[in-house]
C-alpha cells in the first residue's frame, strides 16, 4: 500500500491516529469481529491487581547486601576470572548480582511502559471493534505490570536504572511506527516474546519469592497477548507477496538483533562495573571473548527459557523465518531443533499454573461479595 502497511486481513484494517473521523462510521459499529473474542473473555480467569496484597504482597523481605537474587551462573560477566575474584575478595558478590537483576528488571519496566503505550496507540488506529477491544484490553493490563514492576524495584532497590539506549530506540521507533504490522512484529511477537523467555527463566532462576511470583502472574496476561500477534501471522504472513515478506523478515531481524544487542552489550553496563571498583574495559575484553566462543554460546541458548531461543522460536513458529533469513539465526540456535519441539511455547505451563491460582482467588472473592449481597437483602 501506498503508506508502507502491509494491510491482509479486514481485522488489521488501519486509520491514521488522527483521524478520528473514521470511527464514527456507522458500517463500522456492525462489523465487529469475533477473532479475538475468547482472548478478552479470558480476562476475568486472569485478573490481578498488584495494589492488592491478596494476590502479591510487596512488603515481603529480602537482604539485598548479602543474599544474591541469582545464581553465579545466571550472570555471564562472574564467568570472567577478573570479575569473579575482584568480587569475592572486596566481598561484593552477592551485592554486584543484585545490581545485575536491577538492570534486567529495569529493562522489563521500560519494556512494559513501551508496551502499554503500543497498545494504547493500536487502539487509536484499528477500525474493526474487536481488535480496538482487544488492544484496550491490553493497554489496562500492561498498565498493571508497569505498576507492579515499579513496586517490585522500589521494594527491593529504590529506583530503576535508566533505559539503555538501544532498547530506548527501538521502542521508540516501534511506537511511533505508522505501519501497524512494525507494531504487531515488534512488539506483539518480538518484545511480548522476549518477555515470556525473560518471565520463565525468572520464575525458574530467581530465588525470591516475590519474584517468581510476579513473574508468574505477568505472564497469566503475557500468554494472551502473544496470541494477537499470532492471529495476525496467520492471517497476513501466508498471503504476502515475496516483497512484502521480504520488508517483514527484515524487520524482524532487525528488531531481533537490536534486542540482542540491548541485552548482551556491557557497554550500556559501564557505570555498573565503575560502582563496584572495576575497569569496564576488561569487563568489556573478557565478556567478548565468552560471547565469541560458539560452543559456550550455545551452551547457554541450549535452555528452553533462554530469552533470544525464546524469540527465534516465536518467529520460526510465525512463519517469519524462511532460507532467505534461516542462516542469520541458526549463528545462535539449531534451527532444526528448534523445528522439531513444535508449536508449544516456553512458560505456557507456568501461566496456566498461574490462572488457576488467580481463579481461586477471585471465585472466592466473588463468592464473598454475593453472600454480603445476599446477607444485606
Amino acid at each position: 500500500m501506498a503508506d508502507g502497511n502491509i494491510t491482509k486481513d479486514i481485522l488489521y484494517d488501519a486509520v491514521a491516529p488522527n483521524d478520528f473521523e473514521s470511527m464514527l462510521e456507522l458500517d463500522r459499529y456492525g462489523a465487529r469481529s469475533t477473532a479475538f473474542d475468547k482472548i478478552i473473555s479470558a480476562t476475568h480467569d486472569h485478573f490481578w491487581d498488584p495494589l492488592d496484597p491478596k494476590y502479591i504482597d510487596f512488603s515481603e523481605p529480602w537482604d539485598m547486601d548479602n543474599e544474591p537474587l541469582l545464581a553465579d551462573d545466571q550472570v555471564l560477566s562472574l564467568g570472567i576470572p577478573y570479575v569473579r575474584e575482584h568480587l569475592e575478595k572486596t566481598g561484593q558478590k552477592a551485592k554486584f548480582i543484585n545490581e545485575m537483576a536491577l538492570w534486567n528488571f529495569s529493562s522489563i519496566l521500560h519494556g512494559e511502559q513501551g508496551a502499554l503505550n503500543l497498545s494504547a496507540s493500536l487502539c487509536h488506529v484499528l477500525k474493526d471493534q474487536g481488535a480496538q477491544e482487544y488492544a484496550a484490553n491490553q493497554t489496562r493490563e500492561e498498565a498493571r505490570h508497569v505498576t507492579a514492576f515499579a513496586r517490585y524495584i522500589k521494594a527491593r532497590w529504590g529506583r530503576p536504572r535508566p533505559c539503555g539506549a538501544t532498547l530506548q530506540a527501538l521502542l521508540v521507533e516501534i511506537i511511533h511506527a505508522p505501519e501497524v504490522y512494525k507494531k504487531i512484529i515488534g512488539m506483539q511477537m518480538l518484545v511480548e516474546g522476549l518477555a515470556m523467555g525473560a518471565f520463565a527463566t525468572g520464575f525458574q532462576q530467581n530465588r525470591d519469592p516475590l519474584a517468581r511470583k510476579l513473574f508468574q502472574l505477568v505472564m497469566t496476561d503475557e500468554a494472551f497477548h502473544h496470541k494477537f500477534g499470532k492471529i495476525w501471522a496467520d492471517r497476513t504472513i501466508p498471503k504476502m507477496s515475496e516483497d512484502e515478506r521480504n520488508v517483514v523478515e527484515d524487520w524482524a531481524a532487525h528488531c531481533f538483533q537490536s534486542l540482542l544487542f540491548n541485552m548482551g552489550s556491557p557497554v550500556q553496563q559501564a557505570q555498573v562495573y565503575r560502582d563496584f571498583g572495576l575497569d569496564p574495559e576488561r569487563v568489556t575484553e573478557g565478556l567478548r571473548q565468552i560471547i565469541q566462543n560458539d560452543d559456550a554460546r550455545r551452551e547457554r541458548l541450549k535452555s528452553q527459557t533462554n530469552i533470544f531461543r525464546v524469540l527465534i522460536k516465536t518467529l520460526h513458529n510465525a512463519g517469519l523465518i524462511t532460507a532467505r533469513t534461516r542462516g542469520f539465526y541458526a549463528t545462535y540456535v539449531d534451527m532444526d531443533e528448534l523445528k522439531a519441539e513444535g508449536e508449544k511455547m516456553v512458560g505456557d505451563d507456568i501461566a496456566e499454573e498461574g490462572i488457576k491460582y488467580l481463579q481461586e482467588i477471585n471465585f472466592k472473592a466473588r463468592s464473598e461479595r454475593a453472600a454480603v449481597s445476599i446477607a444485606a437483602e
